[in-house]
């Protein structure tokens, strides 16, 4: 009976050392990545070719999750509110709903299972193939030249794709409101106008930024760190997908705690 109470808290232990050790990993990361980032040379090319990828690309995703969630927002909000005769609301909660939480969450998400992905596998694949070797050889920092570019891209891009993403949504609920609910058309436009402050569109669009460099962060990370053979790659893919999106969520109660709460 001790030995295995033993065993268990060794466990435990090892468990613990090893996440903190991870974690202080990930943070000196972070510190590096912002060291770098003040200082040049700066591979403008590879930025815009990041905000391409990371940016326009995602926009068709983003925007089909925003407008779909829109929609079954309203729908829910007004069978919730038909209990309290409380219909009115579905306007003004379906835009704040959208702006604070779920443009800036699910947006952030959907990037993370398109983006980290794909920068930890492109990343992880350079390193099993010894290219990012190359690069040191020629001069080249990785950190400068694969990190810096995708975090900033992923940080300036995803805030404006939570913008697009909050009035698509928006008018996914508009659509399913006047269509299915019953709505006046000029009734919901001024609900909503009236109801959506600006700073409700400012905290969505501050953590998008904040996703964002998350997103690739984590995808720039894993890809850097991933062992040999297509095993560690897809390892290194399968992590990057996982710690960004629990990072989100993690970073979103903070982010919301901190600009809603008094």
């Amino acid at each position: 009976m001790r030995m295995s109470i033993n065993s268990a808290l060794g466990n435990i232990g090892r468990s613990t050392i090893s996440f903190l050790a991870a974690l202080g990993r990930v943070v000196l990361f972070a510190f590096e990545t912002f060291r770098e980032m003040i200082s040049g040379p700066f591979y403008v090319r590879e930025l815009f070719v990041c905000l391409v990828q990371i940016g326009w690309l995602s926009l068709p995703v983003i925007g089909l999750t925003a407008l779909f969630t829109g929609g079954a927002l309203a729908l829910q909000i007004y069978a919730g509110g038909a209990r309290f005769n409380a219909e009115a609301v579905v306007p003004s909660i379906v835009a704040i709903g959208m702006t604070r939480e779920l443009g800036p969450v699910l947006g952030g998400l959907m990037v993370a299972a398109r983006v980290a992905s794909s920068i930890a596998a492109e990343i992880g694949t350079m390193k099993v193939t010894e290219q990012i070797d190359a690069l040191v050889t020629l001069s080249t920092k990785p950190m400068k030249y694969l990190t810096i570019p995708r975090v900033v891209a992923a940080t300036v891009a995803v805030p404006l794709l939570v913008a697009v993403g909050d009035a698509i949504g928006i008018m996914g609920g508009y659509m399913v409101g006047i269509s299915r609910l019953g709505f006046n058309e000029a009734a919901y436009i001024k609900n909503t106008v009236d109801f959506l402050h600006t700073w409700d569109i400012l905290s969505g669009m501050i953590k998008g930024a904040a996703f964002g460099f998350i997103v690739a962060l984590m995808g720039c990370y894993y890809g850097m760190n991933s062992s040999q053979g297509a095993q560690g790659v897809g390892k290194a893919t399968k992590s990057a997908v996982v710690a960004a999106s629990v990072l989100i969520l993690i970073s979103n109660y903070i982010l919301t705690e901190a600009f809603f709460t008094k």
